[in-house]
C-alpha cells in the first residue's frame, strides 16, 4: 500500500479503547524482516521483538506479541524462537506467505516448524508480495508493475496459496501441535476447498493421511479485512466456528475504517447471537488463556 502508517503503542490503546478492545496482539507484517543479508535480518528480528515485548510491559493487558523471524534464514530463525519465547515470554510467531520464493510447507522450514511444534505454539500467518517475474518491480514506483497494490487482490491469493501448501506437503499432519491462524477471513481457502479437495484425493495428490476438509477444521481464521457480507458467509461453511476470531489489521487499516468494519461485523446477519462472543473475544482466549486471568 502506498506509505507507511504512522504507528504507536499509545495510539493503538486509544483505538482499542475506542472500539472496545480489550488486546491486540503485535506482529510485524510485509514485507517482513529479509532483505537479503542474514545478519541484518537476524538484528532487525531483535530489534522488533525486544520493542514489541516493552510495548508489551509497557501496557500490562492491552498487547500480546506474535514475534518475527529473519526467515528464509532458518539457524537465525530457530536463535530467535529461543530468545522470544524463553526470553521475551511470545505469545506466538508471525510468519510471511513466503521468503524469497519459499512458501509455508516448504521442507526448507521444517526445522523452524518442528520446534514450533516441540513449543506448541501458535502462528500467525500474514500475506506478503507474491514471488513471480510480473510482480518484481521498482522499490521506488508508486504501485507494483500490475498497477494496484499487492494487498488488494495479490495478498489474498498468496495467503490461499501458502495454507494448500501447509496442508498437501504435509506439514500440518507432521506438526500437529502447531495452532495455524490465516488472515482476512481465509483469503480465497473456503472458496477453493471443496476443488483442492477433489482435485487432491481424485490425483492423490498430498503427503498426508487427513482430508483438505479435516485439515482446514484444524485452522484458526480471523475476522481482518471486508469479511463481509461473502467472506464470512463462506468461511463460516469450512471453518470450525470456535476457531474464528477477531482482527481490526490496524494500522495498515486505519482506525476510522477498522471502525466501521467493527460495526459491519457486530450487526452481521451471519453471526448468531450464540456466536458472537466466542467471534469477538471467548474463541481467542482459548488460544491466549492468559489474557483472561484476573
Amino acid at each position: 500500500m502506498p506509505g507507511i502508517p504512522r504507528w504507536s503503542a499509545a495510539e493503538h490503546v486509544g483505538m482499542m479503547d475506542q472500539l472496545d478492545i480489550a488486546t491486540a496482539i503485535l506482529s510485524i507484517s510485509a514485507p517482513g524482516l529479509h532483505f537479503g543479508d542474514d545478519a541484518a535480518a537476524r538484528r532487525l528480528a531483535r530489534y522488533c521483538n525486544d520493542e514489541g515485548a516493552r510495548a508489551v510491559r509497557e501496557h500490562p493487558g492491552r498487547f500480546g506479541l506474535f514475534a518475527a523471524l529473519p526467515l528464509p534464514d532458518v539457524a537465525g530463525s530457530l536463535a530467535e524462537l529461543a530468545h522470544a519465547f524463553d526470553t521475551l515470554h511470545a505469545d506466538g510467531v508471525v510468519m510471511e506467505s513466503n521468503y524469497h520464493g519459499i512458501y509455508l510447507g516448504d521442507a526448507r522450514l521444517d526445522p523452524v516448524f518442528a520446534e514450533l511444534n516441540r513449543r506448541k505454539a501458535t502462528v500467525f500467518i500474514h500475506p506478503t508480495d507474491p514471488y513471480c517475474p510480473c510482480c518484481q518491480g521498482s522499490e521506488q514506483a508508486a504501485l507494483p508493475p500490475l498497477g494496484y497494490p499487492y494487498p488488494m487482490i495479490e495478498f489474498i491469493f498468496d495467503t490461499t496459496r501458502a495454507v494448500f501448501n501447509l496442508i498437501l506437503s504435509g506439514t500440518l499432519e507432521k506438526y500437529p501441535d502447531v495452532k495455524i491462524i490465516v488472515p482476512h477471513a481465509g483469503a480465497a481457502v473456503p472458496v477453493l476447498t471443496a476443488r483442492v479437495g477433489a482435485i487432491s484425493a481424485l490425483l492423490k495428490l498430498g503427503r498426508n493421511r487427513m482430508s483438505v476438509d479435516d485439515a482446514i477444521r484444524k485452522l484458526y481464521f480471523d475476522l481482518a479485512g471486508a469479511p463481509e457480507p461473502v467472506a464470512l458467509s463462506a468461511l463460516l461453511q469450512v471453518a470450525d466456528p470456535t476457531r474464528v476470531l477477531y482482527g481490526s489489521d490496524y494500522p495498515f487499516t486505519p482506525a476510522p475504517v477498522a471502525a466501521d468494519l467493527a460495526a459491519v461485523l457486530d450487526r452481521s446477519v451471519h453471526i448468531p447471537a450464540s456466536l458472537r462472543g466466542g467471534f469477538m473475544r471467548e474463541n481467542a482466549l482459548g488460544l491466549f488463556p492468559r489474557f483472561g486471568e484476573g
